[in-house]
C-alpha cells in the first residue's frame, strides 16, 4: 500500500527531501499562497505547530501560485513574508503546482486517497466553489485542489486520514490533529 512516504519533494534550496524522513509523525500537508482570503490561516497553524511538534507533529507548507496568481513571489520571498508576518517555523518546501499535468505526484496522491467532498454551507462556500470552478476549468480531470489552503492529516503510519477544504473551522482542524496524535 503507497503511503506519503514514498514521495520526494523538494525543499526551498531545491534539494530532495524524501518524506520517510517523517515517518512515525503526524502531518498536516498545505498549499498556501500569501496574497489569498485564506492566507491568515497560517496564525493558527504557527500555534497549532509550537504547541503540538513536541508530541510528534509536523505541518508541512507547499506554496503554490495556481489560484488567481496569489502566490506570485519567489520561494524565499514567500518564505520571508511568512516568517516575518506569522512567525512561521514549520518546514516549507518549493512553490509547486497541485493541479494539473505539472501537478505534484504527492498533490495527485492525496487528492486520489482524499478527494474533494465540497466546501460545505452557506452563500461564502457556493461563491468560493463558483470561483474555484472558474480557475479550476483549465485543469480538468486533473483539478486535484480546488483552493489554497486545503489541508490533508496524515497519520504516524502515513495514511491520509482526513481532507480539510479552507473553508473548514481551523479548531476543527486542530480537534482532528490532537485525535490523530
Amino acid at each position: 500500500m503507497k503511503t506519503v512516504y514514498d514521495f520526494t519533494v523538494k525543499d526551498r534550496q531545491g534539494n530532495d527531501v524524501s518524506l520517510s524522513e517523517y515517518q512515525g509523525k503526524v502531518l498536516l500537508i498545505v498549499n498556501t499562497a500569501t496574497g489569498c482570503g485564506f492566507t491568515p490561516h497560517y496564525e493558527p497553524l504557527e500555534s497549532m505547530y509550537r504547541d503540538l511538534r513536541d508530541q510528534g507533529f509536523e505541518i508541512l507548507d507547499f506554496p503554490c501560485n495556481q489560484f488567481a496568481n496569489q502566490a506570485p513571489g519567489s520561494d524565499d520571498e514567500i518564505h520571508e513574508f511568512c516568517t516575518l508576518k506569522f512567525g512561521t517555523e514549520f518546514p516549507q518546501f518549493m512553490k509547486i503546482d497541485v493541479n494539473g499535468e505539472t501537478a505534484d505526484p504527492l498533490y495527485a496522491f492525496l487528492a486520489a486517497e482524499k478527494p474533494f467532498q465540497g466546501f460545505g454551507k452557506g452563500l461564502k462556500n457556493a461563491a468560493l466553489n463558483k470561483f474555484a470552478d472558474m480557475n479550476n476549468k483549465k485543469f480538468g480531470e486533473k483539478a486535484y485542489i480546488k483552493w489554497n489552503f486545503t489541508k490533508f492529516l496524515i497519520d504516524r503510519e502515513g495514511r491520509v486520514i482526513a481532507r480539510f477544504e479552507p473553508t473548514a473551522d481551523m479548531e476543527d482542524v486542530r480537534a482532528a490533529v490532537v485525535a490523530a496524535l
